[in-house]
C-alpha cells in the first residue's frame, strides 16, 4: 500500500542531528558557477530530482517525470533515488553543498525543513504560490507551514501528507459489549471505553501508547494539547510553551489512564503496539493510513474515526513532508524545478502518486476522486483519514531545536505514564531542556 521510504513519516532521525552542523557549516560555502542570469523559458534544461524513493514509488516518479517531458520537450528531468533511503538523503545533501553536486529538487522530511532553509541553498517561491493556477490553499494549513518553516519563504511545495485518528478493533470491542467510537466521542468517553475494554487476566488492554521516548511518543500528544487550548513553542519559536496548564491537563488525563486505570499497553519499543492491535489484544490505537494495509493482510475488523475530542475540538497532528526545492544561481533551472514540482503535487499528477501508494491525497480537491474512492474500497478507513484532513490546524515546529524538544518532552511523557514523576514537575523540568535546544538552533 505504502512505499517503504513513506510509510513513516511521524519520526525523527538521527541524521537530523548529526547532519546539522554539516548543513549549518555549508550555508556560506559557494554556490559554484552562476548558470543562467535571465530567464528563457525556451532553453534547455536538465533539472535533477532526487525522490527519497524505491520500488513502486520510484518507478510512478519516473513515469511521471517522462511525461512532464513530453509537454516540455526543452525540460528534462533525470530522477534518481537521491540516497540508498529517505533518512540518508539529508545527509548526502549536505555533502553535496560542499562539491556543488546538490539536486534541483529533493524530498525531504518536514523536520528537515528548518535544516534545509538555514542552508541559504533554497529556492524562494513565496510569489510563485500566491498565483491563482497553484491553489496553495487546497493544501492543508500544517502542510504549508512545513513548507515555510520560519514564516520567511516558502522553500517548496508538500510531499506526503497524513494525519492520525483513532482506530478501533471491532472483534474485541464486540466481545467486552461496548459500543463502537464515533466521530463525536469525547476523551471520557475514550477513558471509560478502554477501561472496559483492559482484560489483565487475558494481557487485553484497552489502549496502546509509545513510551519509547521517541517522536512516536510525542507526537501522540500534541493534539491532547491543542485540544485543550496549548502551543508547543511560543510566537517566534524561541521556548517552549507544552508545559503550560493544558499541557499539564493533557499529560494528567494520559496517566490517569495509564498509571490509576492501567488501561494501556505501554510499549517501549514502538514496534509491538501495531501487530498487538491485528492480533486483537489492544483495543484501540492512535495511528494512520499506514496501518490500513497490514490490518487488511491480517484480516483484522476494525473501524477508524477522527480523534476524541474536547469541547467539540477534534484536532490532529500532521507530519507533511516536502518537495524541497534549491537554487542554483541558474534562472532556467529554478523555473523549471518549480514548475516540475506544481506540477508534479497538481491533483492530476497526485492521484498518480501518492492515492495509488496510499498516501493522503495532497489537495482538498482531491477528496471526491474516483481515485480516492478506489482506495477506500479497497482499504476501510481511508476517506475517514481524508476526511480528517480537516481537524490539521496546527503545525509541528520545523525549527532546528525540535529535534531536542522532542527528546525532552518524550522523555518526561515516558517516565510519568510509567509512574515515575508528577505530569507539572516532569513538564516543568522538560521545557528547561526543550528550551536549551531551541537557543542552539
Amino acid at each position: 500500500m505504502m512505499s517503504p521510504s513513506t510509510k513513516k513519516v511521524f519520526r525523527t532521525t538521527s541524521i537530523v542531528a548529526a547532519a546539522t552542523a554539516v548543513v549549518t557549516a555549508l550555508a556560506g560555502c559557494s554556490s559554484g558557477s552562476p548558470g543562467a542570469s535571465t530567464l528563457d523559458t525556451k532553453a534547455k534544461v536538465t533539472i535533477q530530482v532526487w525522490t527519497g524513493q524505491a520500488d513502486v514509488a520510484e518507478q510512478i516518479i519516473e513515469k511521471l517525470a517522462g511525461e512532464f517531458h513530453k509537454l516540455h520537450p526543452n525540460v528534462t528531468v533525470n530522477v534518481a533515488p537521491g540516497a540508498s533511503s529517505t533518512d540518508q538523503l539529508l545527509q548526502k545533501i549536505s555533502a553535496g553543498f560542499a562539491g556543488d553536486q546538490y539536486p534541483d529538487v529533493s524530498y525531504a522530511f518536514g523536520s528537515w525543513a528548518g535544516e534545509l532553509e538555514a542552508s541559504g541553498r533554497t529556492l524562494d517561491i513565496s510569489d510563485e504560490v500566491k498565483k491563482p493556477d497553484v491553489k496553495w490553499d487546497e493544501f492543508t494549513a500544517a502542510a504549508r507551514g512545513t513548507a515555510q518553516p520560519s514564516g520567511k519563504k516558502v522553500i517548496g511545495f508538500p510531499a506526503v501528507v497524513d494525519d492520525v485518528g483513532l482506530l478501533y478493533n471491532k472483534t474485541l470491542f464486540d466481545k467486552a459489549g461496548v459500543a463502537y467510537p464515533t466521530a463525536d466521542w469525547t476523551w471520557d468517553d475514550f477513558r471509560a471505553a478502554a477501561k472496559k475494554l483492559t482484560d489483565p487476566a487475558n494481557h487485553i488492554y484497552g489502549y496502546g501508547y509509545s513510551v519509547s521516548g521517541s517522536e512516536a511518543t510525542t507526537w501522540q500528544f500534541w493534539p491532547h494539547l491543542w485540544q485543550n487550548g496549548g502551543a508547543i513553542l511560543n510566537g517566534d519559536a524561541t521556548q517552549s510553551e507544552f508545559a503550560s496548564q493544558a499541557g499539564v491537563d493533557a499529560l494528567t488525563f494520559l496517566r490517569s489512564m495509564a498509571v490509576d486505570d492501567k488501561s494501556v499497553y505501554l510499549d517501549q519499543t514502538d514496534t509491538k503496539i501495531g501487530p498487538l492491535f491485528d492480533s486483537n489484544r489492544i483495543a484501540m490505537i492512535t495511528s494512520g493510513p499506514w496501518e490500513l494495509s497490514s490490518l487488511k493482510t491480517a484480516g483484522t475488523k476494525y473501524g477508524v474515526v477522527p480523534l476524541p475530542g474536547t469541547n467539540g475540538d477534534h484536532q490532529t497532528v500532521s507530519g507533511p513532508d516536502i518537495w524541497a526545492l534549491f537554487d542554483h544561481k541558474d534562472k532556467n533551472r529554478a523555473y523549471w524545478a518549480t514548475q516540475f514540482a506544481e506540477w508534479f503535487t497538481s491533483a492530476a499528477q497526485d492521484e498518480q502518486f501518492n492515492v495509488v501508494l496510499g498516501n493522503l491525497p495532497l489537495r482538498s480537491s482531491e477528496a471526491g476522486s474516483d481515485a480516492v474512492k478506489n482506495e477506500s474500497a479497497q482499504y476501510p478507513g481511508y476517506d475517514v483519514f481524508v476526511a480528517n484532513s480537516a481537524n490539521v490546524k496546527n503545525t509541528r515546529p520545523t525549527t532546528a531545536g525540535y529535534a531536542g524538544l522532542s527528546t525532552a518532552i518524550g522523555k518526561a511523557i515516558s517516565q510519568v505514564l510509567q509512574g515515575d514523576g508528577q505530569p507539572q514537575a516532569a513538564l516543568e523540568q522538560a521545557a528547561q531542556a526543550a528550551d536549551k535546544a531551541l537557543t542552539k538552533k
